[in-house]
């Protein structure tokens, strides 16, 4: 169903050349978003969650003060993993028993069946003869392998090495692979590498359990249209000026059980600064294309249903920029392009050169994805993610810096895009 939300009046528009355009970028506004959307009542934004939802109506409201004709788009999203309970993991070599934590010492596997209640058993390597109602300890390569041979066996269930990040945090997803018949948990490389200098010292006993499920849920887009306006000397010139898409997707991976997950950096840093974007672009002295339009995006953690549901009913003359990212730049912004979108890089390329933002090529997957592989002109942009997915992406950790690049990227993309920049 799709709710409309009155548009605003027009604000008065006064001539400006880029460079005052790019000056009216607000970093207060977006660092307040970013606070907005990784505050507690919205719960890490999930898709199909209430705090998700609550997100979108938030962001509906302030595009539509901003004068934009606003629609919530709801659609079907399969699969999402729910971790309905805090995962249990204990471990004990002799006399020493060791609790470990969760996303900090192990983590859910996606590929894990459910095991709602612990479960212990005594462990075992991975080459040894006899793997029923046993844990087994595999390599991080091989567990697939030996998933299908605990599955024949009846395991008691597959425990795996995973990375940690640079803080120590195993990051959250909510997308991944087929389920397997045995419960599979990844733990930290290092706990890994102890369990089995211990387990070659003699018998190790393991307990775990691992509360998570495949859910079916709703998403909900949010689309904005800003009005077009002709320009006052030469009237309605639309002809030949581009339709342009600004995109960001507002979900995250959600809160746990018993941590908050604020997803500030992924991805409220980018939904903030296309926000302020099409604030800058909304109330220029003139239209700068024949069309803008943004659309905030759920479910892209989920495996990017929310602009697999919109790209299909886009015009195919239709440009597409999709912000992932805005919170920490280091040497360059990373730019992945797809389908025909030589002509739109080209116009991003010098409003990098104008804005004094620099650009690498870097695999961006995201929901510029969908919008490529439906036949459209689009860009993916991502600007730094620190704490990506885990307790530690907070707010203060997104760069005001960044946030004002990315903005005013956005804005002298746009606007080259019309012809009418100043030199």
């Amino acid at each position: 169903m799709l709710r409309m939300i009155p548009a605003a009046p027009n604000v008065d528009r006064a001539e400006l050349d880029l460079p005052a355009l790019v000056e009216r970028v607000s970093v207060a506004r977006m660092r307040a978003t970013v606070h907005e959307l990784a505050g507690d009542r919205y719960a890490g934004r999930r898709v199909g969650t209430p705090g998700g939802h609550a997100a979108a109506t938030w962001l509906a409201e302030r595009l539509g003060e901003l004068g934009a004709e606003v629609q919530l788009s709801g659609f079907d999203v399969a699969d999402v993993r729910e971790l309905y309970e805090t995962p249990v993991l204990e471990w004990s070599a002799g006399r020493r028993a060791r609790r470990l934590a969760h996303r900090r010492d192990f983590v859910e596997h996606l590929a894990s069946a459910e095991l709602p209640r612990p479960r212990s058993a005594p462990l075992a390597g991975p080459s040894e003869t006899s793997l029923r109602g046993r844990w087994v300890l595999a390599e991080a390569g091989d567990w697939a392998r030996v998933c299908e041979r605990a599955e024949a066996q009846g395991a008691a269930g597959v425990l795996t090495a995973r990375g940690a990040d640079a803080d120590g945090w195993m990051p959250k997803m909510i997308a991944g692979p087929p389920a397997r018949q045995v419960p599979v948990i990844a733990l930290h490389t290092e706990v890994h590498a102890r369990m089995a200098e211990a387990l070659a010292g003699g018998p190790v006993q393991v307990t775990g359990s691992m509360p998570l499920r495949r859910i079916a849920t709703r998403g909900h887009n949010v689309y904005a249209r800003f009005p077009h306006t002709p320009h006052l000397e030469g009237g309605d010139d639309r002809e030949g000026r581009s339709r342009v898409l600004l995109t960001a997707h507002y979900d995250g991976v959600g809160d746990d059980p018993d941590r908050r997950l604020p997803a500030a950096a992924d991805n409220a840093s980018g939904v903030a600064a296309v926000l302020e974007a099409a604030r800058v672009l909304s109330a220029a002295p003139a239209p700068a294309v024949r069309e803008l339009t943004v659309a905030f995006l759920d479910a892209e953690e989920a495996g990017a249903w929310g602009s697999a549901h919109h790209a299909p009913a886009l015009p195919p003359d239709t440009l597409v920029i999709n912000l992932d990212g805005a919170a920490q730049l280091h040497q360059a912004a990373s730019v992945e392009a797809g389908g025909p979108a030589h002509a739109l890089l080209a116009v991003l390329d010098q409003a990098a050169r104008r804005t004094g933002v620099p650009l690498r090529a870097g695999a961006m997957a995201s929901d510029n994805r969908r919008y490529a592989a439906a036949g459209l002109a689009a860009i993916g942009i991502g600007m730094g993610m620190p704490g990506y997915q885990t307790p530690a992406e907070t707010p203060d950790r997104v760069q005001p810096d960044t946030l004002v690049a990315a903005a005013r990227l956005l804005v002298a993309t746009v606007w080259l895009l019309s012809g009418r920049c100043a030199a």
